[in-house]
């Protein structure tokens, strides 16, 4: 009987010891438990965070990218234009270089002008031809070469002169077309002058006035083939130098015989 009561005694003794262990171990994994899930859900947090960053990250990187290619197209695109601008500057330059060359001509030209005309009142009309043309047409005669030819011959031996060669025409016709006609009459005499007997052509003047100044008013054919002419006038100024050279030398003589 005792033996039972032990028995039942031990068995019941394991039996609370039991329950209590179980109690023991559930009260001290459900912090730990808690713990374990608290720390889970904050790793799955920081997993979703990192990925975020990441993903920012690559779109940062993405318009990093886009802007460096758009900074290269800008760049090369400046480069571009640059090259154009060096160009057109060095077209402008060259421009400039060729009007500053024109610029120097035409100043070159018109001191020589000056030169004439401050000693325009040396210079006197030593001879003087009329050269006659065909109705409507500019080309030269055998009889106005024969007179251009006698004219040069006249002033070869001057040293000082120039040439007046003055186009004219008709009255039939439009004034644009005469005018236009009676330059290309004196170009042909100005050719004729330059080309057969070496006048040099800074030595000769010329123009074409069309129908104005005739020489005979009249409206019939004979006046008509009057004014259908190039008037050439030479004029020289050795004759007025030598006059000054010798009025000069009676001067010294005076003096000297005073």
């Amino acid at each position: 009987m005792k033996a039972f009561l032990t028995t039942c005694i031990v068995t019941g003794a394991l039996l609370a010891g039991g329950c209590a262990t179980k109690k023991y171990v559930r009260n001290t994994t459900t912090p730990i438990q808690a713990k374990v899930d608290q720390v889970g859900q904050q790793t799955t947090q920081n997993s979703q965070q990192i990925e975020d960053t990441r993903n920012t990250v690559k779109q940062v990187d993405e318009k990093a990218q886009s802007g460096i290619s758009a900074a290269q197209e800008r760049a090369s695109s400046a480069d571009q234009h640059a090259a154009t601008a060096d160009q057109h500057a060095g077209d402008a330059m060259n421009k400039a270089n060729q009007v500053a060359q024109v610029a120097d001509q035409n100043t070159q030209g018109l001191n020589s002008l000056r030169t004439v005309v401050s000693n325009i009142d040396d210079y006197k009309l030593q001879t003087s031809a009329m050269v006659a043309f065909k109705f409507d047409k500019y080309a030269l005669t055998p009889d106005a070469k024969q007179d251009l030819d006698k004219l040069v011959e006249d002033v070869k031996a001057d040293k000082r002169f120039f040439i007046a060669v003055e186009g004219y025409t008709d009255r039939t016709g439009s004034r644009v077309y005469n005018e236009a006609l009676s330059r290309k009459r004196a170009d042909a005499v100005v050719e004729y002058l330059v080309a057969k007997h070496d006048i040099p052509i800074y030595r000769i003047h010329m123009i074409g006035l069309g129908d104005e100044k005739p020489v005979d008013e009249a409206r019939n054919r004979a006046a008509r083939a009057k004014n259908r002419r190039v008037e050439v006038k030479v004029f020289s100024a050795d004759q007025v130098t030598a006059s000054l050279g010798q009025n000069g030398a009676a001067n010294r003589d005076q003096q000297q015989d005073h």
